[in-house]
């Protein structure tokens, strides 16, 4: 995981002044200590599970960059998110419910073309997503 900290001054520090002695006092040890900090990394007690991104899973759809602009014609970038929907879905093939995150397009697809075809077009393994 990269640091949070975009620069980080490691500086060497000789052997005579790195010992706490009294002859580094008053703004020389201010500085020298200032000049020391580093940031690294946190080792967090918790652990973090990787996020799935927003896309379709049959048809993979996912955000578009876009811009917002105003009367002034002034643009903003913004995302346009893909209207994705969590779906439990019956998958008669495997004789199994199925949890998939689609399109609403995809959705209307599948009702069309059916779950199995269209999880074929895809090339995409039901089985991952069995309930």
């Amino acid at each position: 995981m990269a640091s949070l900290c975009s620069l980080s001054a490691r500086v060497q520090v000789p052997a005579q002044l790195s010992s706490r002695s009294s002859e580094v006092t008053g703004a020389g040890a201010r500085s020298l200590c200032a000049s020391r900090v580093t940031c690294a990394p946190s080792t967090s007690s918790f652990l973090v599970s990787p996020l799935a991104g927003r896309k379709c899973d049959l048809t993979g759809k996912k955000a578009n960059n876009g811009y917002k602009v105003s009367f002034s014609n002034k643009r903003t970038k913004k995302l346009q998110q893909a209207n994705l929907q969590y779906k439990r879905l019956w998958w008669e093939e495997g004789n199994r419910f199925v949890k998939l995150r689609l399109s609403t397009k995809a959705l209307k697809t599948v009702e069309r073309k059916g779950l199995q075809a269209m999880a074929k077009e895809a090339g995409v393994n039901l089985e991952d997503f069995a309930v």
